[in-house]
């Protein structure tokens, strides 16, 4: 009986830690199936084409890059402003942003290229766009007409071919600011102020005239013509006005202490524009430009002797 008994327990123990190694064993299987069946359930080719559309998305081309590098446009650098644009190409901002149909004059891109001639003289050609010759034509005082106003006679949009292929080949003249044409000597300009000269001209280091002077002292328009610029919007300029006389001549008075005139205003040879300063200066005095066709020239070759 006792012997029976042992053996009841023994069979018992065993089979008892038999169970539990089954247990065991399942228990640990379990997670891992899952696991393996969670990790190959989980595809890897939707992240990588997501990822592909990303990197190959197209850019947009700046506006106007097409024109790039022709005649009549200007490709925006780095710290250009529109005013800067309208002194260095001869014309107005206002009539480069409504050429360009800018809505916010202050919103131009580096590498954005921008008409800076009226679209009336713009003409295609088989080798692109050249400009049209244009003619000296004051601005007549009491007008407020722009760049764009003096219609081009109807007889030059009927050329022949052959003529417009050869317009090219004279556009280099008007640019060389060498002699002075014929007609420009018909504005007259005078002196814009009365004082001594402290600086003169030098192409890469003064685009102008300074003239000394006391702080108030007149700053007088050089010739007839129409404010296109008044403000301080352009750096190193102070205070400046700037009028233009015609299709061809610009002039600039900068460092004022006080502006008399404004935008758009017509006003007349020797009209006092602004009172003498030291804005943006080391000293009180008038920096004086003249700007053919956009590029500054030696005020000497206009300016009459004293």
């Amino acid at each position: 009986m006792f012997v029976s008994r042992g053996l009841v327990v023994g069979l018992t123990v065993a089979l008892a830690g038999l169970a539990l190694t089954g247990c065991g064993t399942r228990l640990n299987r379990a997670p891992v199936e899952d696991r393996g069946t969670s990790t190959s359930a989980a595809p890897a080719a939707p992240a990588a084409s997501h990822s592909s559309e990303v990197v190959v998305t197209p850019i947009k081309p700046l506006l106007g890059a097409e024109n790039a590098g022709k005649p009549g446009y200007y490709t925006v650098k780095q710290g250009d402003t529109l005013i800067r644009i309208g002194l260095e190409s001869g014309q107005s901002w206002k009539d480069i942003a409504r050429w360009n149909n800018l809505e916010n004059a202050n919103l131009i891109e580096v590498g954005q290229v921008l008409r800076v001639l009226p679209p009336s003289q713009l003409v295609a050609s088989d080798t692109g766009v050249v400009t049209r010759p244009v003619t000296s034509s004051p601005v007549a005082a009491g007008a407020a007409s722009g760049p764009s106003s003096a219609p081009l006679p109807a007889a030059s949009s009927a050329k022949p071919a052959a003529s417009a292929t050869a317009a090219p080949a004279a556009a280099p003249a008007p640019a060389a600011a060498a002699p002075a044409a014929a007609g420009d000597d018909d504005l007259g300009f005078i002196w814009p102020a009365s004082g001594s000269l402290i600086a003169g001209f030098d192409e890469a280091r003064n685009k102008g005239y300074d003239i000394a002077g006391k702080a108030g002292d007149p700053v007088l328009a050089a010739a007839d013509g129409r404010v296109v610029y008044a403000g301080a919007g352009l750096r190193g300029y102070g205070n400046l006005v700037i009028l233009k006389h015609n299709n061809t001549f610009l002039t600039a008075y900068a460092h004022n202490q006080t502006l008399l005139v404004k935008e758009d205003q017509a006003v007349r040879k020797g009209q006092k524009i602004a009172e003498m300063g030291s804005t943006d200066a080391d000293r009180v005095k008038l920096h004086f430009e003249i700007r053919r066709q956009g590029k500054p020239v030696d005020p000497s070759r206009y300016l009459p002797a004293r």
